[in-house]
């Protein structure tokens, strides 16, 4: 076992390691490391990453903590993954999938494809691809019928790439903005 893989078996992450497609974590360059977010991880730059896809407000350490608990305790449901560059520990990609129980197809589930980010210096790399590999991977093996994401139609030949098809429309309502106060849980 190498030495970074036995520093990463202390780190707290939100679900087992074992769920990443060792495939997926073959097909990376050895310089870099896919596994579940990590406790720790807010002081890796995940916000950091997250900001190439919307504007992020930082909430501090201790509430980004207190989300990442929360995440933890709604087990079988959350499975963010991040890329970690090894030389410097911090984070160049992210995505997430949680899992959707359902009523319909016999009680199936479904899994829902979330935040692809990539670090700006680190596209061009396939890491948003094997991230959405490993994200598949964890959905089906997790018995989801399908899995999907929503995407702006300028991603959608990467998608397309990543085995994805177009189907239906995706629609939203944004509720009214409030004064920052933290979520209740």
């Amino acid at each position: 076992m190498s030495l970074y893989a036995l520093s990463n078996s202390s780190l707290d992450l939100l679900f087992s390691v074992d769920l990443i497609s060792s495939e997926v974590k073959a097909q990376l360059h050895p310089d870099l490391h896919i596994r579940p977010l990590a406790s720790t991880d807010y002081r890796r730059g995940h916000l950091d990453v997250l900001s190439v896809l919307t504007v992020v407000t930082d909430p501090g350490e201790a509430a980004w903590a207190a989300q990442f608990n929360a995440m933890r305790s709604a087990a079988s449901t959350y499975y963010p993954v991040v890329i970690i560059d090894k030389s410097s520990d911090r984070i160049v990609g992210m995505g997430s999938v949680f899992i959707e129980r359902k009523f319909l197809r016999g009680l199936g589930s479904v899994g829902h494809i979330e935040d692809i980010a990539v670090d700006k210096n680190q596209q061009g790399k396939k890491l948003g691809l094997r991230i959405i590999q490993a994200l598949t991977c964890i959905s089906e093996n997790s018995g989801c019928y399908k899995t999907i994401l929503n995407c702006s139609d300028s991603n959608i030949p990467f998608y397309q790439k990543c085995g994805f098809q177009q189907k239906e429309n995706e629609m939203a309502k944004y509720a009214p903005e409030r004064p920052n106060s933290p979520p209740h849980l």
